[in-house]
């Protein structure tokens, strides 16, 4: 429960998954702790330094977490690490001298936070892939529906609904690449003592005896370890990690930003999903905000801030280790894959629910898509000899006409203009105009490029174990 008498990061309750929030919950962390100072003491156990009843001890206990009592001890002695582990000695009477024997504390954190990143980028990556999946279904029954491209935020050329689905889909499946890459890329530190060198390992085992004891770790834990370190794992893994968030965070800023500018009433041709008793403002209860939209943005700028302070803590630790990364990846780490998680849980409810306006859409091509067909125009008078500067003058003084027109509200009258102007009839004919402005044969390749896109993604990204 809450305790909304003081103050509660938003992380805690209002973004994010329960499952996220579980990964990077204190309880979780402690109870990795414990599962990395069993499995140091099965390794230990090989070289006759533990027995089998200590370890039973320690794993009869490895869930007895005591916040209140390790809490009271950080008190003194302020460190957290050492705390829990007195805590945990305390309990197993027997074995709990051998525990960390041989370690320093980023032995024991870093792998921890090493199997933490993992375990989220497995979470994202499932919820990448929920979002791809709706996204292949919207280009598949979109991708012949003809919609007004904009550039400069101006009318351009059309393009089909599809095709703009895909441009976000093509984006988000090469990150799901890298975010798969990702995850089998990401190393512990290892046991490797204060300073990397394994030397208090070397004095337990023998020196002969490490890169087996390594070994058998990594196997215990199901993690990969850094050939080498120093006192904490090479921090500019953090900083790739959270880089790669920021790089998803981009996609979906640009594609929420986008559902904002077609939600605008003057388009309306998108609306995300808005509930039957939801309300829009406090003041102007007519509104229907794109709120969905806007939290994506907001949280997309938060996490493109982090890896700026990875950045830092990988570049800016001296020597073999400062402590002056310790207290941001506190922050930095579960906010930015809590942030992430609810990005992509937000932006596959708006795609899902998503209401798409054909009339809207079609209103929006009708009235601008007739310029588009002036490029036409102008490369078939070419075809047949006429003057190219002389045509493109003609063509500019008959489409001011027609954007004046639209302008006012009336229909785009740029056909009939040219139907009806001598220079144009007399050399092209009327149906040859009608067909030169038929947008369903100025679309280029966006169908078949479409629909190739939800192919692959549907064949490669969504197949993914």
């Amino acid at each position: 429960m809450n305790n909304f008498d003081q103050f509660q990061s938003p992380f805690s309750w209002r973004y994010g998954s329960e499952e996220m929030r579980v990964i990077w919950s204190e309880r979780n962390k402690r109870r990795l702790w414990r599962r990395i100072w069993i499995s140091l003491a099965r390794a230990e156990a090989r070289y006759g330094l533990v027995t089998p009843g200590q370890i039973a001890e320690l794993e009869a206990h490895a869930e007895d977490i005591d916040f209140e009592k390790a809490q009271e001890l950080e008190k003194s002695i302020r460190h957290d690490l050492m705390a829990e582990l007195r805590v945990y000695a305390s309990q197993c009477p027997y074995a709990g001298g051998i525990l960390h024997l041989g370690a320093t504390s980023m032995d024991i954190e870093d792998n921890a936070d090493a199997l933490r990143i993992r375990d989220s980028l497995r979470l994202l990556k499932k919820r990448l892939i929920s979002l791809l999946a709706s996204l292949a279904e919207k280009i598949e029954r979109y991708a012949a529906t003809p919609a007004m491209a904009f550039t400069h935020l101006q009318p351009a050329e059309p393009t089909t609904l599809g095709y703009r689905f895909a441009f976000y889909a093509q984006d988000l499946a090469d990150t799901c690449e890298r975010l798969s890459a990702t995850i089998g890329e990401v190393k512990g530190k290892g046991f490797k003592g204060a300073v990397g060198t394994s030397a208090s390992y070397a004095e337990l085992l023998g020196a002969g005896h490490l890169d087996d004891f390594e070994r058998a770790l990594s196997g215990e834990l199901g993690l990969s370890f850094f050939e080498v370190a120093t006192q904490t794992y090479p921090r500019v893994q953090d900083y790739r990690v959270l880089a790669l968030l920021a790089e998803l965070a981009a996609i979906l800023h640009k594609m929420a930003f986008d559902f904002r500018i077609l939600q605008m009433p003057l388009l309306g041709e998108l609306s995300e999903p808005f509930g039957a008793r939801q309300v829009g403002s406090s003041a102007m209860p007519f509104k229907r905000n794109p709120i969905e939209s806007e939290k994506v943005d907001s949280l997309a700028r938060l996490i493109a801030s982090y890896p700026g302070v990875a950045w830092d803590d990988a570049a800016l630790s001296g020597l073999e280790r400062t402590l002056d990364d310790s207290a941001n990846r506190r922050v930095i780490l579960p906010e930015a894959f809590l942030a992430a998680d609810e990005l992509l849980a937000t932006m596959t409810k708006v795609v899902e629910g998503q209401t798409i306006d054909e009339e809207a859409i079609r209103r929006t091509v009708e009235s601008y898509a007739p310029f588009a067909a002036t490029e036409r125009v102008l490369m078939a008078l070419g075809k047949l000899g006429a003057d190219r500067q002389e045509a493109h003058e003609r063509l500019r003084d008959l489409a001011m006409r027609a954007w004046s027109a639209v302008r006012g509200g009336e229909p785009n009258p740029l056909k009939e203009l040219l139907q009806s102007d001598e220079f144009f009839a007399s050399r092209i004919s009327s149906d040859a105009i009608e067909k030169l402005f038929d947008v369903d044969t100025y679309i280029g390749a966006a169908e078949q490029r479409a629909r190739e896109t939800a192919s692959r993604i549907l064949k490669s990204v969504l197949d993914e174990p």
